[in-house]
């Protein structure tokens, strides 16, 4: 059963949920690549509503980040910080996941994915690399990008390691900053 969710201001009766559908295809029309202006146009409103609409949901400003940490033993908090830092993308593993990734593939199929992370990896601005010490340079060497490296032991590191979501924070708020 749908409910509309009216609400009174005023002398005006609102309907809440037009106004979220509205604001949805608004972002939705700069998602894919519509101005400011064009939209504001398509919805006879102004830029500046338009901005301000996305600056209320602003998490960050800056080119994509990436972030990319193995093995660590506490990956889900890592995640859960990634996603509220706005990381565009990551791969983050435990040693267990690591293995699973590379012996549930064929070797075909092992290549394909990494050069599809790798991919992925090289169309962000900044990469966060939380690694071994040889880890972390070849990525500096295969991505091209600026790669902000965290070294979490020397490798070959073979088990599990805590990471610091503290050191993720603090790397995000530089590159905020940067922004």
């Amino acid at each position: 059963m749908f409910s509309m969710k009216l609400i009174r201001i005023g002398d005006k009766l609102i309907n809440r949920n037009k106004i979220v559908q509205q604001i949805v295809s608004m972002l939705d029309m700069r998602v894919q690549g519509f101005s400011q202006t064009e939209v504001a146009k398509a919805y006879a409103t102004d830029r500046a509503f338009i901005s301000r609409l996305e600056s209320l949901g602003e998490i960050r400003k800056g080119g994509k980040v990436a972030l990319v940490a193995f093995p660590i033993n506490n990956a889900e908090e890592i995640i859960t910080l990634a996603n509220k830092e706005g990381i565009d993308f990551s791969v983050i593993f435990s040693e267990q996941e690591r293995w699973a990734f590379v012996k549930s593939r064929t070797g075909v199929q092992l290549l394909n994915d990494v050069m599809s992370i790798v991919a992925k990896l090289r169309e962000n601005d900044v990469v966060i690399v939380a690694a071994s010490d040889m880890r972390i340079r070849s990525a500096e060497a295969l991505l091209d990008k600026h790669v902000v490296g965290i070294s979490i032991g020397e490798s070959p590191i073979e088990e599990d390691k805590y990471l610091d979501p503290k050191i993720i924070a603090d790397v995000m708020q530089s590159i905020k900053g940067l922004g």
